[in-house]
């Protein structure tokens, strides 16, 4: 296992300028933890954050950002458009109140959050691409979306799509959905990439985290990456951010993936009535 000072000195790597581990912030809702959680991990090395207007933790998280020792030029900072929110009109205003919430004057990622509600692909998209032109958002993501999903949304959307963010660990591993992403040169973002906890009971993640001699959430973090995922792990203890951090000194071999690759058990942890599979 790397020593700390090793751990504390790691870059991340980026697809498509987009650092590939962030920090998730869905169900970080005290305030005060949640902007300490977004000031923590900026201080240890993360550079993106994600959250959402559902969240109701905007303002903290532009207060983690604030507080931290870290430009704000340097932060790759998402939030996304909630689905009571989508109609065209209705985008424009409510981004418009995130940055105001963030204290920020752009972000560097807008998503549609589910394409359910309000989403009409024309209309919704077509916002996110005039708050493009104007500067305001320099990304357009979608999340939630199945392969067909996506192909309308990159078909109407004048601006280009960077990332489609889904619920991704090993035990929902999406490889449709990483297909299709890949065919339309967007990036894949996974969320909940522990599986809620799950992941930590599985023997294959276990043997492999004794082989390298580090955690399960270490594994699974750098499964993703070597998969060509982008994980943004909800943490809000120093301990668990900096846990999921070393997870970037991880090689995994080519047998441990397959060893991963095999595991027969499948789990949805997010599973709305209104998602676009149900």
């Amino acid at each position: 296992m790397e020593d700390a000072d090793t751990v504390a000195s790691e870059t991340c790597p980026t697809t498509n300028g987009m650092p590939m581990l962030g920090l998730g912030t869905w169900q970080n809702d005290d305030p005060d933890q949640c902007a300490e959680s977004v000031r923590t991990a900026l201080e240890t090395g993360y550079r993106h954050i994600d959250t959402a207007q559902a969240y109701d933790n905007e303002e903290a998280v532009g207060e983690g950002i604030a507080a931290a020792d870290v430009d704000r030029e340097e932060v790759f900072l998402a939030t996304k458009v909630w689905i009571s929110n989508l109609a065209h009109d209705d985008v424009l205003e409510t981004a418009r109140a995130s940055l105001d919430r963030l204290g920020v004057d752009y972000v560097d990622l807008l998503y549609v959050h589910w394409p359910s509600g309000e989403y009409n692909p024309e209309g919704s998209l077509s916002a996110l691409s005039e708050l493009y032109d104007e500067g305001l958002i320099e990304n357009v993501g979608v999340s939630n979306f199945r392969p067909v999903d996506l192909e309308v949304a990159v078909d109407v959307c004048d601006a280009p799509i960077l990332a489609n963010q889904v619920e991704l660990h090993p035990l929902l591993p999406q490889a449709e959905i990483r297909e299709a992403c890949e065919n339309y040169d967007v990036e894949v973002v996974g969320y909940s990439p522990l599986a809620r906890g799950q992941v930590f009971d599985q023997p294959e993640i276990q043997d492999v985290a004794e082989k390298h001699g580090v955690t399960e959430a270490q594994i699974s973090l750098a499964w993703a990456r070597e998969k060509g995922v982008t994980a943004i792990p909800k943490a809000t203890s120093a301990d668990h951010i900096a846990d999921n951090w070393a997870s970037l000194t991880v090689d995994l071999d080519r047998e441990d993936i397959d060893t991963i690759d095999a595991i027969d058990e499948t789990s949805r942890e997010v599973d709305p009535d209104f998602a676009p599979w149900n």
